[in-house]
């Protein structure tokens, strides 16, 4: 029908611009909070790219999910402000007649869905960790913000550089500490590069400095002054990435079902699940009174959308707690959704019945 080809053309437009924005804005929050650690040297600046990759995987299911939702939404409402859905209605087709349209739009995107929530945000919360395990064996140079004092090296040894020049990294006024059985060394230079030795090793050579060894006022302090000293960067050993709930795939979750694997796996179906439940509850919540106001119906949308995405998050926790069961848990999160959708279809077909009146009357009788 031109209706579904139409609607169809209308809801992946609405739905990519929908995604791109909430894609800018979710990008945009992590780019700043890895900024923000890279400043403080908890990060290296080359490793924000990586990692805003990552999380933007791990996020993007829920993203996915709230522009569906939306997207169906905004359509459907300007169909009724518009009086569109009074050629529909006139035409002979009922509100129901929406649903197979939405679902030949959602159900590729709820299988996507599907794949990033089981398949991928593991694989990625898995490269991450890595990823930072392998930033934390980087040397200990490589790691060192100008201006910030950064204490590495199992916390035997404090770096302290003024500021980095020139593409080689060469540092500028350089204060080092390093504290070996009970006593503390204190080293500054006026600058700084990396050397590679033959065998591989590689050093911190200081240039034009004083290096200050043990304590002022004993007979053992000494103070000695340099032009050139070195002081070998020793790698940290890359640990292995401990397996988590979050980490692990779908298949382990299932193989190994603890309490805090099913309730890891019950998240990760609850996602696809509730995406397309709420591409189906979009259709009535799109009702628009041309007299009221149009904001009503978005608000409470996007209120009901938090409201499930929390309740996905307490099932998680009480399965996870050992409160209830797996099966129990998915039923009390979307059968209540599935029968407000069917409550709300009806209400919508049925808009001069007065159901209250009606279950009043069953009662009575």
């Amino acid at each position: 029908m031109i209706f579904h080809r139409a609607a169809l053309r209308e809801f992946v437009s609405t739905a990519a611009a929908l995604f791109v924005g909430l894609s800018f804005i979710m990008v945009t929050v992590v780019l700043i909070r890895f900024l923000s650690q890279a400043a403080g040297g908890q990060v290296p600046a080359d490793a924000v790219l990586a990692l805003i990759g990552f999380t933007s995987l791990n996020w993007m299911p829920i993203s996915l999910s709230l522009s569906v939702f939306v997207a169906i939404l905004l359509t459907l409402a300007r169909n009724w402000r518009e009086s569109e859905m009074v050629v529909w209605f006139a035409s002979g087709q009922p509100l129901t007649a929406w649903i197979a349209p939405v679902l030949r739009f959602a159900i590729p995107i709820v299988a996507v869905i599907g794949a990033l929530s089981l398949y991928v945000s593991p694989w990625a919360q898995m490269k991450a960790a890595e990823y930072r395990k392998d930033l934390e064996a980087r040397e200990e140079v490589s790691r060192v913000t100008p201006g910030v004092f950064r204490e590495i090296a199992s916390a035997q040894r404090v770096f302290y550089v003024e500021s980095i020049a020139g593409d080689e990294g060469r540092v500028r006024n350089v204060f080092v500490v390093t504290a070996r059985e009970g006593k503390h060394n204190v080293t500054v230079a006026a600058s700084g590069r990396i050397e590679l030795a033959k065998n591989g090793d590689r050093f911190m050579v200081l240039e034009n400095g004083r290096r200050y060894e043990g304590e002022p006022g004993r007979q053992d302090f000494r103070v000695m002054n340099f032009a050139s000293y070195a002081l070998r960067i020793e790698p940290k050993e890359v640990e292995r990435v401990a397996l988590s709930t979050k980490t692990a795939t779908s298949t382990q979750l299932l193989t190994l079902p603890t309490q805090q694997n099913l309730g890891e796996l019950l998240r990760r179906v609850s996602l696809p699940v509730s995406a397309l439940i709420l591409a189906l509850l979009a259709i009535p919540l799109s009702y628009v009174n041309p007299r009221g106001g149009r904001a009503y119906s978005l608000v409470f949308a996007i209120l009901l959308f938090t409201v499930y995405i929390n309740l996905i998050g307490i099932g998680q926790a009480w399965v996870g707690q050992g409160r209830a069961g797996f099966a129990a848990a998915m039923a009390s999160i979307h059968l209540p959704m599935l029968a407000l959708f069917c409550v709300l279809m009806w209400r919508r077909t049925n808009p001069n019945r007065n159901w209250l009146g009606w279950l009043r009357r069953r009662g009575s009788a």
